[in-house]
């Protein structure tokens, strides 16, 4: 469980959600329809975020030419997966390095904000580390808010992006999972994994998961022994699901 924030809470900015942005009706509808951007940032708590998580959709905007960076709050060192005599947050920064290189991420900005202690941190602090990383990004992606796993660090990081990207006024696309995939995994691991419904899911992409696994294999601390990751790809298949947090007429996601 997450400790109280230090210091005044501040609101997360509500979801806006324009026109523009809606294509929920049926995912198929929108099917392989990533928007256009310049530039991603892809906003994440702690490294193999990027690859278990983004691994599909990451270099996918790559591939249609967009500069992908990605800013990662903590280097995972409260991890319980992986045994190493090294110190692990050096060990997990290394591994999300070569992770990028596969995924076509151009820049990486690996913060050492406590791990498991986001939630700990004024919102503030953390959204104006997200501003200044945001330069020419005019697209962020994040986890879907509630954080996939029910994570507190994920939804914190999702909070931070999204109070960043209201004050720069740049679109916020949101990883998701549906809910039946979500209710699958429950299930069977006993997990809280937050599921979205079909008119929630704004996206539905066809994506080549061979880069994700190659990407997945450079964290190998933390994919050794991960049953629960690999059901989640099984579930999926070939697909991932993406729905908007907030975006702005003339933005990317317009």
């Amino acid at each position: 469980m997450s400790a109280p924030e230090a210091g005044p809470r501040r609101t997360t900015p509500p979801v806006v959600r324009s026109a523009a942005c809606i294509s929920h009706a049926d995912p198929a509808m929108s099917l392989g329809a990533l928007p256009h951007a310049e530039e991603v940032l892809a906003v994440c708590a702690h490294p193999d975020d990027e690859s278990f998580g983004l691994g599909a959709v990451l270099p996918a905007f790559a591939a249609q030419g967009a500069k992908v960076r990605v800013l990662c709050f903590t280097r995972g060192e409260a991890s319980t997966l992986g045994e190493t005599e090294l110190s692990l947050g050096e060990v997990r920064a290394e591994e999300l390095r070569a992770a990028a290189c596969v995924l076509g991420i151009r820049d990486v900005e690996l913060l050492s904000y406590p791990d498991g202690r986001l939630a700990d941190l004024p919102l503030g602090e953390l959204a104006g580390l997200v501003e200044d990383a945001i330069a020419g990004a005019d697209l962020l992606l994040v986890f879907d808010s509630g954080g996939i796993t029910g994570h507190p660090d994920h939804c914190r990081a999702t909070e931070a992006a999204l109070e960043a990207a209201n004050r720069r006024r740049v679109p916020v696309l949101a990883w998701a999972l549906p809910e039946d995939v979500a209710g699958r995994l429950n299930t069977e691991f006993a997990t809280s994994f937050v599921g979205r419904g079909v008119t929630d899911l704004d996206i539905t992409v066809e994506v080549d998961r061979e880069l994700q696994r190659a990407a997945i294999s450079c964290h190998a601390t933390q994919s050794h022994d991960n049953p629960v990751m690999r059901r989640r790809l099984e579930l999926l298949g070939g697909r991932e699901y993406l729905r908007w947090l907030s975006c702005y007429p003339g933005s990317a996601s317009a």
